[in-house]
């Protein structure tokens, strides 16, 4: 029996359980988000403790606690995805790679968390490139559980994830195991809110359910600035789904790119584009980013004028080197 067979069996047995559980909501457009003020596109109020906002999925963090089981419709999504795909690796690894995926957000808790870990783990069974554990706790962030790794993931971890205000010893053991793994010749890969990691303004959060900010906002700065450094920059502002634009192909010969065949392509996404005093392309080595000059004056307009990148670069991947290591 497959693997799909057998979630279908699942998935019934499931939804005789769960009778009466809500199903989340697929996303869907939502023109109020793409309104221009201001202060650029600015989001209606969180709800308190984490939940949907109109047209959007039920955040994957509800009251502090992170949702680890993925949607069973996103589960079958990928499983057919990846059927689609080779069935081996276009690079044989020189020896099995076993890959850490942290899967905790300490802010905004994306609702593709549980899947995003689950299609990189299933990536790995489909290939054999590698497997895959996905861990939930920061006490996972020690010397000797990350020797057992050969990558770590940051899925989506929003926020200061490794942090604990109330033990700066176990802040600082955590934050030195990360840098000592990558530095010491490790992988480490962001997804998405991976790169929403470590700025803020050093004023505290609002509760939950709070409106947005008016008036002048003091300027965001790294949290963790050899974070920042290592993996590349921090989120600044993003255009909301289901945002246009055309992906361009900075280095066609990059294997990472080589699905693309050097073409661009257009797709409609959440762009995260990066602070101006944290991404540089004279720190990274650039794979794509956003075609800008395909870009609508209403679309650029988006972006807070005060903020604005000033060199019109708006990378959407990148890699580099950090010590012995690869970001």
């Amino acid at each position: 029996m497959n693997t799909k067979a057998k979630l279908a069996i699942g998935a019934g047995v499931a939804t005789l359980l769960a009778a009466g559980l809500a199903v989340a909501q697929v996303p869907q457009n939502i023109p109020e988000y793409n309104k221009i003020g201001p202060g650029g596109a600015i989001p209606p109020p969180m709800p308190p403790g984490g939940g949907a906002l109109p047209g959007y999925r039920q955040q994957s963090v509800i009251d502090g606690v992170q949702k680890k089981t993925p949607e069973f419709e996103d589960v079958f999504n990928v499983l057919d995805a990846i059927d689609s795909l080779p069935v081996t690796a276009k690079a044989k690894p020189k020896k099995a790679r076993k890959l850490l995926i942290y899967s905790t957000a300490r802010g905004y808790g994306h609702s593709s968390i549980p899947i995003t870990a689950f299609a990189i783990t299933e990536l790995g069974k489909a290939t054999g490139a590698w497997t895959a554990d996905t861990s939930f706790s920061q006490a996972d962030f020690t010397a000797e559980n990350l020797a057992k790794y050969d990558v770590l993931v940051l899925n989506n971890t929003t926020g200061a994830f490794l942090d604990d205000a109330n033990d700066a010893a176990g802040t600082a053991a955590r934050r030195k195991a990360l840098l000592d793994f990558v530095r010491g010749g490790k992988g480490l890969v962001l997804t998405h809110a991976g790169g929403d990691t470590y700025h803020g303004t050093g004023v505290p959060r609002p509760p939950p359910g709070s409106p947005p900010p008016t008036g002048p906002q003091p300027p965001q700065k790294s949290l963790w600035p050899e974070f920042t450094k290592m993996v590349g920059g921090y989120f600044k502002f993003h255009w909301y789904y289901p945002q246009p634009v055309t992906v361009k192909i900075d280095d066609p010969k990059s294997p990472i790119n080589a699905p693309f065949n050097g073409r661009p392509f257009k797709i409609h996404d959440e762009i995260y584009p990066f602070s101006n005093d944290s991404y540089s392309r004279k720190n990274v080595h650039v794979l794509t980013s956003v075609d800008y000059s395909k870009m609508s004056a209403e679309d650029k307009a988006k972006e807070n004028p005060a903020t604005k990148r000033t060199d019109g670069d708006y990378a959407l991947s990148w890699i580099r080197r950090e010590g012995q290591g690869r970001v």
